[in-house]
């Protein structure tokens, strides 16, 4: 996904290093060239040996004067892996618990002027020791894996209403772990999923949930009923339109899942809505950088109250991650409140967020259909917006229910199907 709301000079730091992998093909041996440019033109010392994978890039071990040196190259980009670096990534028994993964030693307590002190090929791994004293072996293949901060799943692909084909699975199939970690992959990638042929009985939507991850109950219970309610406390629960949203903004943290299950439908309005937040904050910025940055950067207050409960949260409107890449929204025009600032600044963010606004209810941008009985949409609450048209109550019954799961949960789950089924599998 790319960089959205920074400046230049911070969207390059975003990316990966120079000569930065994460390619899962195993490493070889070969012979190494003579010599490597190292990095501002320096020309490095002899090579001894090289570890290179098929694919080019390679970790090559330097025998220089006067501290040997580990070298990862990626085309014609070297960076000198850092003793202090290499040191960490021990999986040395004496250093990591072998179960957990888990450091046993404490890397911060590490010299500031550690060196190595001898590196060199053994077989397809690398021995090294260092001026601490320690001496063991590491794995190129995990050198190279951990040059680049990766989460392990596939990156994010904006889609607009055009999109095709559409994640659609019947919830039977997806009983089998081969077709569960290819739904994963695409609701990763595309931030929803929908199902059809579910179990329509009362509180059948929480098996479902639970096949992607744990239940979060809130003050609406374990999971909630969305039908016409006259003197309902909130909207949802009115046969109003309701425009693109983000469920529950005003909680910390915002419910980060949301299930939506129909049991009955027989109105002739009432049509579904989703709208994926980074196709349209893409072009807000490509037609307005500075709203962009004002939407990222202003704090919104969200509140919600009852007789019993009063959450309130406070961030700005377009969500970054620590990377500077965007990850979401929290959109409740219902009940977000602005700060107060100068008439400027005012007037600035208003036409920001109106513009926002308006591209999000942009047909262009909008998928729009109808939930039949048996149906269900699980979609990235931060992400993916849902909404829905007006309906008349008098026409019949329709009945939904709601819940939330954590949105690390089908992320945690495609990781494990993937290593367990292997790559062959999505």
């Amino acid at each position: 996904m790319s960089v959205l709301g920074l400046p230049t000079e911070i969207a390059a730091s975003a990316t990966a290093p120079a000569g930065a992998w994460s390619d899962p093909a195993r490493a070889g041996i070969e012979q190494a060239p003579a010599g490597l440019m190292g990095p501002e033109g320096v020309m490095l010392p002899p090579v001894d040996a090289v570890c290179t994978p098929l694919t080019g890039r390679a970790i090559h071990v330097l025998a220089g004067t006067p501290a040997p040196q580990v070298v990862l190259r990626d085309g014609a980009a070297d960076t000198v892996l850092p003793a202090l670096w290499l040191r960490a990534r021990s999986a040395d028994p004496t250093q990591r618990d072998k179960v957990t993964g888990q450091r046993l030693m404490n890397p911060h307590l590490l010299p500031d002027d550690l060196t190595l002190t001898e590196a060199r090929l053994e077989g397809t791994g690398l021995h090294l020791a260092f001026s601490d004293g320690f001496a063991g072996s590491f794995d190129p293949q995990e050198l190279l894996d951990g040059a680049v901060l990766d989460e392990a799943c596939p990156a994010p692909l904006p889609w607009q209403s055009d999109l095709a084909p559409q994640p659609v699975y019947r919830w039977d199939a997806l009983q089998d772990d081969a077709v569960l970690v290819r739904a994963l992959k695409e609701y990763v990638e595309r931030g929803f999923l929908l199902i059809h042929d579910t179990p329509t009985q009362p509180d059948s939507i929480l098996s479902i949930a639970r096949r992607f991850g744990y239940v979060r109950e809130t003050n609406f219970g374990s999971y909630f009923e969305v039908y016409s309610r006259p003197d309902s406390t909130d909207l949802a629960y009115r046969p109003v339109a309701l425009g693109p949203h983000t469920d529950n903004p005003y909680r910390n943290p915002v419910p980060g899942i949301q299930l939506l299950h129909c049991l009955q439908n027989e109105t002739s309005g009432g049509l579904s809505t989703l709208v994926d937040s980074l196709a349209v904050a893409q072009q807000l910025q490509q037609e307005d950088p500075e709203g962009f940055r004002l939407l990222a950067s202003v704090p919104v207050r969200f509140e919600y109250r009852d007789a019993d409960t009063c959450l309130v949260s406070v961030q700005p409107m377009i969500e970054l991650d620590g990377m500077g890449t965007m990850v979401g929204v929290f959109y409740s025009p219902r009940l977000d409140d602005i700060p107060l600032m100068s008439e400027a600044d005012t007037r600035a963010y208003h036409r920001a967020r109106k513009r926002f606004g308006t591209l999000l209810e942009d047909p262009r941008f909008e998928l729009r259909f109808r939930l039949e009985p048996g149906q269900l949409m699980m979609f990235d609450n931060n992400r993916v917006l849902h909404g829905r048209t007006s309906f008349d109550p008098s026409e019949g019954h329709r009945q939904l229910q709601g819940c939330y799961i954590d949105r690390d949960s089908p992320r945690s789950l495609y990781r494990v199907l993937s290593r367990r089924l292997g790559p062959q599998a999505v």
